[in-house]
């Protein structure tokens, strides 16, 4: 069920900064408390082969982001040891060395389960075993939330896991939430900064087509 429209999940989970550090974050108190947007991005597993090459592209997007007044936070169910061990990894050695943002380690995935991002195939309880036992990876899907100032959902999507995502895509639709929340504003189809956007009515639509 999607989440647009609704608060974040108010649930804190362990994070690691890139001088190793163990941290707890709570997600939907950093987007009210400092007043700033989140883009928060799962991705499958540390050390595998397109999660570092996503990793570095949100990094090396951060001026853009933080411009934005936009926290980035990377995320997935690795420990923050194997997160440690991956910022210590060089970059042509597969490593995210060079990151700089925190990265969650939802271990207990109380998080990924409430967000309902998890690879489970199928459940089934083992009489034998009484214990229900999951069938699939168990790790999340390359998943991506934005959140505003007030901790709402304004985006969320959801990519298989061989599919890597486009981070300029996540900075269009941030120039376009906020030029809603800033103009009143709605933004048409392929609308990006400097475009013009149109009134959420008849004669706006009716405006903009007759240009466009």
């Amino acid at each position: 069920m999607s989440l647009v429209g609704k608060k974040f999940p108010n649930i804190t989970v362990d994070a690691i900064s890139e001088m190793g550090d163990d941290l707890k974050i709570n997600v939907f108190e950093e987007a009210t408390k400092n007043n700033k947007k989140v883009i928060l991005f799962w991705y499958p597993k540390d050390f595998t082969f397109v999660c570092p090459t996503e990793l570095h592209a949100f990094q090396a997007a951060l001026p853009e982001f933080e411009k934005r007044n936009t926290m980035v936070i990377g995320a997935s169910c690795d420990t923050n040891e194997v997160h440690f061990a991956w910022l210590n990894t060089a970059k042509n050695n597969g490593g995210i060395e060079g990151v700089t943002y925190p990265i969650l380690a939802d271990t207990t995935r109380n998080l990924s389960n409430v967000l309902g991002i998890l690879d489970v195939e199928s459940t089934e309880y083992n009489e034998e075993l009484d214990a229900v036992i999951i069938n699939g990876s168990n790790v999340t899907y390359r998943a991506t939330y934005l959140i505003d100032e007030t901790g709402k959902i304004f985006h969320e999507s959801v990519n298989d896991m061989p599919l890597g995502r486009n981070v300029n895509e996540y900075i269009r639709l941030i120039d376009a939430y906020t030029h809603v929340q800033t103009h009143g504003e709605v933004c048409p189809a392929n609308w990006e900064e400097g475009k013009e956007a149109m009134n959420a009515n008849r004669d706006g639509v009716a405006s903009y087509l007759s240009q466009n």
